[in-house]
């Protein structure tokens, strides 16, 4: 399967060209943004044409918070702008085409469904949310063979940069990395707790939710996917839960609130719980608990200690 790959340099899109091209041997076609724009919709099908894949993964975002705000046009053509020229480009030489998104197109409530299945509307609260539900429904509407995967509260490894430094943020992605990287040098680690953080997720492994999409491009499964693990967990919960795991001194892990400078004058969802019963059964596996999840980050972070 010939796939072309969309953010490969990303965290997420590191761990998808792993999973793609080294566990399954795949051939991975990976432009960076320097050759291929993808707000230029005569560049993008270019691109596409020339490289023919059988599949399309857009994964890459600006992954600039901040400026989502401040530069609502630029944001609006990196997000839905890019993933409708993706879209019409996959339709023009029919690749399946997935966009990779988030559990922070919901910020759940607290009345039913809580967690979120997969047919729940979006009900975004921030920037970000909004654009990737608003990308959603350009595959959704205009893709011929169309997949949305939604993923959630990433761990792992940045495959591109594995000694790159790992911080925590408000969200739930490099939580554990961070504070194994921490309290592994006897440091004392702090897990952020209370208003403004995103406290309740799904957390999963990003090389999990590669595997996931994997199954869907060669079962041919469209519609919205919840690519995500299968237990939910707190901020807390997991940073505990890790540090049993991972073997560590839990002494060393203090609970405190977040800097003000980390919580975002966008908002951040504070539920972004996921359930993914019917994306397991449409993709036939049985999803990872959180130890079984927290298993496998840690033979993937203590790889990448060998590195340093």
């Amino acid at each position: 399967m010939r796939i072309y790959l969309t953010g490969a340099s990303g965290f997420v899109g590191s761990n998808l060209a792993h999973v793609f091209a080294d566990r399954h041997g795949a051939e991975v076609v990976a432009p960076g943004h320097e050759h291929v724009d993808l707000t230029d919709e005569l560049v993008v099908r270019r691109s596409v044409l020339a490289t023919r894949p059988d599949a399309i993964v857009h994964a890459a975002i600006w992954n600039d918070p901040g400026a989502l705000h401040t530069d609502r046009r630029r944001a609006w053509e990196e997000y839905v702008g890019a993933t409708r020229n993706v879209v019409a480009a996959a339709n023009a030489v029919d690749a399946h085409v997935v966009l990779i998104s988030t559990d922070w197109v919901f910020n759940n409530d607290g009345s039913p469904p809580t967690p979120a299945p997969e047919t729940e509307p979006p009900n975004p609260i921030n920037t970000y949310g909004f654009l990737k539900a608003c990308s959603e429904l350009i595959v959704t509407e205009s893709a011929a063979r169309g997949t949305v995967a939604r993923i959630a509260g990433v761990q792992g490894v940045h495959r591109a940069r594995p000694q790159a430094p790992r911080a925590q943020d408000a969200g739930f992605g490099y939580l554990v990395a961070s504070l194994a990287d921490a309290l592994r040098a006897g440091e004392r680690f702090a897990v952020w707790d209370g208003p403004g953080l995103n406290e309740l997720a799904t957390p999963t492994l990003a090389t999990d939710a590669a595997e996931l999409v994997w199954l869907a491009l060669t079962g041919d499964v469209t519609g919205i996917l919840h690519c995500c693990g299968g237990e939910h967990a707190s901020r807390v919960g997991l940073a505990r839960r890790a540090i049993e795991v991972f073997e560590l001194d839990g002494d060393l892990l203090d609970v405190a609130p977040p800097p003000a400078e980390a919580i975002s004058g966008g908002g951040i969802p504070r539920d972004t719980r996921l359930d993914a019963n019917d994306t397991a059964r449409a993709l036939g596996v049985d999803l990872p608990d959180l130890g079984t999840m927290l298993g496998r980050l840690r033979r993937e972070v203590e790889s990448s200690w060998s590195l340093v």
